[in-house]
């Protein structure tokens, strides 16, 4: 019950811990009815700027003009009744007012002009500088269009006072000024200070990045776009005010080539649809979003089903002409007000722009995989650069016959090929002419089916495949052409080999199949030289298949046959003058060699394949070779030379067009390689591609996409980018089959998000993260993990001062060491426990931090006793360190100056490696003795002596530390 005042305000203190949302506004509203009963202006005042706040960060900010009138006249009627603070807010919201003015088309120009007059007459009577009312004039010249430019001169040019918008977000008024001109690069050097970090505030850098985003694509910094894109959207992503940031987003989405990505941004935010407070950012929300629509309804992509307002089905046509409809007369509506077009074109020049790469950017986040984004293309505006295609035969024998010699040289475009003739031939009005090159009909019902079922294959559908086979030999059978069906049925029985569990190698199968190829070989018209190569390559294969799993130490009999059919293989390749399949004999040799540890002998197998290929005129065979080749130089630790073969062999695959070959894990071993040399970007370019094409495999490649995305959430980290590998961290989680991924696995994602979160000190969701992980070790049968996740929680829940959680998961913590323990780290926990006590309770949390230190030493004793591995020297060092810091900020300070003491000398027992805690140690008591207790020269002696140590352990950033304060103890009173 809001009965008195004293609830109005404790009820305004809990709410202003809220984030911002409907829950927030709604009891805003209701504390404001509440506080009405009480002839307070004090209480009366707060509970109004708190709605009109809510208002203003929950998409009503069309309300805050009808709030702050009644904050006027309470101001007008009793100023004495506010307070500092609110004092404060009453001329810092004039500003609040303009801009919801500016932005409402129901609201008269004359009306926006007439309150600009209000405030700068509210302003001088109170004594404060102009520049804020000279902001919001050239606000509305941006707005209007009308003298922008003199508006910004009049504005930029005075200097800032103390009601001027923060400093962040100036920066971002004055570089969307020089986009509004087309200034690109001036607008980017502008912002150089916010995306630094050396300028932010709430909302910024957040705001600015998704202002940002498409001048960083147009100057080719994608690096910094996509980190702006993970770290802005994360920031908008869910809130009503910030609808204009995720319209920027989507957008960005649409014109990088990640549709599918704006798509799922759409359905994340759909319930933007319904927030109207705000109609300017409405107006930018609608048409971001229209941009990616219309771009889709252009592709032909009309019936795909996505997210609109809520209630409705919608498809990309039906949405399109619903935003097109809403968006178009809000334009209208600002135009008819301000008596200008510029709203309008700005509108229209945004739905002109095409997209802006010739390849997708790949962003490093999963987009969701979910019935409405699965028809979603990838759209550039231009395909990569390859070399010519094989020509097309019109003639359809002629076409059948290029196809089968394309099969054999392995080029990429026989596939191609193959389409053409599968559609030609399974046309309706299709009539086989016998007699022909192409041969009976038959045959070709069975060639179709063979490279229906490599498909399959290829997309790792594996049953498929192999089923495909089996009835491309019963058709090869039934045209009497026994030795093409011995070749398929010979490969059905390696293709499931290393990838689907529990299938082993048939070894009299292949035998008998290799009996029957030599039959067939003697009887000049039963088998071609490349089938009986075809059997030869799957006995080989198959050897290597069974010598790989029996690593390390492999039997003799395995490393024979292995031996025996990879040079039966190339001997035979090579009588046969194919040397396409001679370079796969080398190549396996190769990865053998590799896998055994023989790198250098593996690496010198594949540059002479890679001559032969060259001398044969192969080039489409080399990506492969090239990618084995950078593989081995990238354990061999030639991480140098393996970045410029791996990306070789990229470009080779894409100049090819070989959709079969493995980007995926080609582009991650690139990432490997760059990290290696210490080149960030480029490690997190190859790794974000890595996660996108494993992406492309759908379920099957799931596990490897989230491999990765830990791999490039490391590299992200390391290079101080913990808000961007938060965001692809979360995005596994968020994804529909994060459940199906192996569960240390999650595990891992979600501990690296936690720690993540917690590093950008946003402690509840990091403690949320560490509690959801912690149920799910919980049952594991090592309970180490469970130890450390419980103490991690523990503090991230003391850091988000949930107190009676954090106590929940201290007792956790405790039981879970009990029975796996890891004294170092549950000593750390009750320490850094007992410290944010102290931080939050001050002298009143005493008791309750000398419990926990109490408990870190019985941990320390019982590590003793039961010879647990632990730090002796640190962990007593520590506990008497933070006992000290503990009795000093409850003001006992000559119990802090004795335990202080006690930690130097513990200290002692550490050697070298403890000289940095002890210094620290030191200084800390001489700030009690001298401080706090007034002995000035036995601090300043203890002081020099430790100074000296530490420059003799070479410790000179500490020894500085430690004479500065010696210096400043100097001037106190001895």
């Amino acid at each position: 019950m809001l009965d008195t005042t004293d609830a109005v305000m404790a009820a305004l203190r809990e709410n202003d811990a809220r984030p911002y949302g409907r829950v927030r506004t709604v009891t805003a509203e209701e504390i404001v009815d509440a506080a009405e009963q009480f002839d307070d202006t004090g209480v009366r005042s707060m509970a109004l700027l708190e709605l009109m706040e809510a208002y203003e960060y929950d998409g009503e900010r069309s309300k805050a003009p009808v709030v702050f009138a009644r904050v006027l006249k309470l101001w007008d009627t009793d100023p004495d009744g506010f307070g500092d603070w609110a004092r404060h807010q009453v001329f810092w919201r004039f500003k609040w007012v303009a801009t919801a003015l500016i932005g409402t088309p129901d609201v008269p120009l004359a009306a926006v002009r007439r309150w600009h007059t209000e405030m700068r007459e509210r302003y001088r009577a109170a004594g404060y500088g102009l520049q804020p009312y000279y902001a919001q004039r050239f606000h509305l010249a941006a707005h209007t269009g009308v003298d922008a430019e003199d508006a910004f001169e009049l504005w930029a040019a005075r200097p800032r006072t103390e009601l001027s918008d923060c400093h962040a977000c100036e920066i971002r008024s004055q570089a969307a000024h020089h986009l509004r001109a087309g200034d690109d690069r001036r607008a980017l050097e502008a912002w150089r200070p916010v995306f630094a970090g050396e300028s932010t505030c709430a909302e910024e850098p957040y705001l600015s990045h998704a202002y940002a985003l498409l001048p960083l694509l147009r100057q080719g910094r994608l690096d910094e776009a996509r980190s702006s894109h993970l770290v802005g959207y994360r920031f908008a992503r869910g809130k009503s005010g910030m609808a204009r940031a995720v319209g920027l987003h989507v957008e960005f989405c649409a014109l990088s080539g990640n549709e599918p990505r704006g798509l799922e941004i759409l359905s994340e935010n759909r319930d933007l649809f319904d927030v109207t407070g705000d109609p300017i950012g409405r107006l930018d929300f609608l048409t971001g979003v229209e941009v990616l629509i219309a771009g889709l309804v252009r592709r032909g992509h009309g019936e795909l089903t996505v997210s609109g307002p809520p209630g409705v089905s919608w498809t990309v046509d039906s949405l399109l002409a619903h935003l097109r409809t809403e968006a178009d007369a809000l334009a209208a509506r600002f135009d008819a007000r301000n008596g200008t077009d510029a709203v309008g074109a700005r509108r229209r020049a945004r739905l002109e722009r095409e997209p802006l790469l010739a390849e997708p950017l790949a962003l490093g986040v999963r987009a969701a995989a979910s019935p409405e984004l699965a028809g979603a293309p990838a759209v550039t505006s231009a395909p990569a650069p390859r070399r010519e295609t094989e020509p097309e035969p019109e003639d359809f024998a002629a076409l059948v016959v290029r196809a089968r010699e394309l099969d054999v040289l392995g080029h990429p475009d026989a596939d191609r090929l193959w389409r053409s003739v599968t559609a030609r031939f399974t046309a309706e009005d299709y009539v086989h002419t016998e007699g022909t090159e192409a041969g009976p009909a038959g045959l070709l019902r069975a060639e179709i089916a063979e490279q229906r079922a490599h498909t399959a294959l290829d997309r790792d559908d594996f049953a498929a495949g192999k089923a495909g086979l089996l009835e491309a030999a019963e058709l090869f059978e039934q045209e009497g052409l026994l030795g093409q069906a011995l070749v398929v049925r010979t490969r059905t029985l390696v293709v499931e080999l290393g990838d689907v569990e529990g299938v082993t190698v048939d070894w009299p199968a292949l035998d008998a199949a290799l009996h029957r190829a030599e039959e067939l070989l003697a009887d000049e018209n039963g088998l071609a030289a490349d089938d009986y190569l075809i059997v030869l390559q799957c006995r080989a294969f198959a050897a290597h298949h069974d010598l790989v799993r029996s690593l390390p130490e492999p039997p003799a009999e395995a490393v024979e046959r292995f031996e025996t059919a990879v040079a039966a293989y190339r001997r035979e390749s090579a009588e046969r003058g194919s040397a396409r399949r001679a370079a796969t004999a080398h190549q396996y040799s190769a990865d053998a060699a590799a896998r055994q540890g023989r790198l250098a002998e593996a690496a010198a197998e594949l540059r002479r394949t890679l001559e032969q290929l060259d001398a044969a005129e192969l080039p489409w065979q080399t990506p492969r070779v090239l990618g084995l080749l950078g593989q081995v130089l990238l354990q061999s630790g030639e991480s140098a030379e393996a970045v410029t073969v791996l990306h070789r062999a990229l470009a080779e695959a894409t100049r090819w067009a070989d959709d079969s070959y493995p980007f995926a894990p080609t582009y991650m071993m690139l990432g490997h390689a760059s990290a290696h040399l210490g080149d960030t970007g480029a490690a997190v370019r190859a790794l974000s591609e890595a996660a996108e094409r494993y992406d492309r495999k759908g379920a099957a490649g799931a596990e490897e996409a989230a491999q990765v995305r830990l791999q490039l959430a490391d590299q992200l980290r390391e290079s101080g980018r913990a808000a961007d590998a938060v965001a692809v961290l979360e995005s596994v989680l968020h994804d529909a089959g994060a459940a199906e991924l192996d569960e240390r696995m999650l595990a891992q994602v979600r501990l690296d998000l936690a720690r993540g979160l917690f590093a950008l000190e946003e402690f509840r969701d990091s403690a949320e993260e560490y509690l959801r992980l912690a149920d799910l070790v919980a049952g594991w049968e090592d309970q180490q993990t469970h130890t450390v996740v419980a103490c991690e929680a523990t503090v991230a829940l003391v850091e988000a001062g949930r107190w009676e959680a954090a106590h929940a998961a201290r007792e956790r913590a405790l039981a879970a060491h009990a029975k796996a323990p890891r004294a170092d780290q549950m000593a750390a926990t009750l320490r850094e426990f007992a410290r944010l006590t102290m931080h939050a309770e001050g002298p009143d949390g005493l008791d309750s931090a000398l419990e926990r230190l109490v408990e870190a030493d019985a941990v320390r004793a019982r590590a003793e006793e039961e010879g647990q591995p632990f730090t002796a020297w640190h962990q007593s060092g520590a506990a008497h360190f933070e006992r000290a810091r503990v009795y000093a900020v409850a003001g006992r300070h000559e119990e802090a100056l004795a335990s202080a003491d006690l930690a130097i000398i513990a200290y002692e027992a550490g050697g070298a490696e403890a000289e940095l805690p002890r210094a620290e140690a030191v200084r800390v008591a001489a700030l009690i003795e001298g401080t706090d207790l007034g002995r000035v020269d036995a601090a300043r002696a203890r002081l020099g002596t430790a100074i000296e140590r530490c420059r003799r352990a070479d410790l000179g950033e500490a020894a500085g530390i430690l004479a500065n304060l010696r210096d400043r103890l100097a001037d106190s009173p001895s």
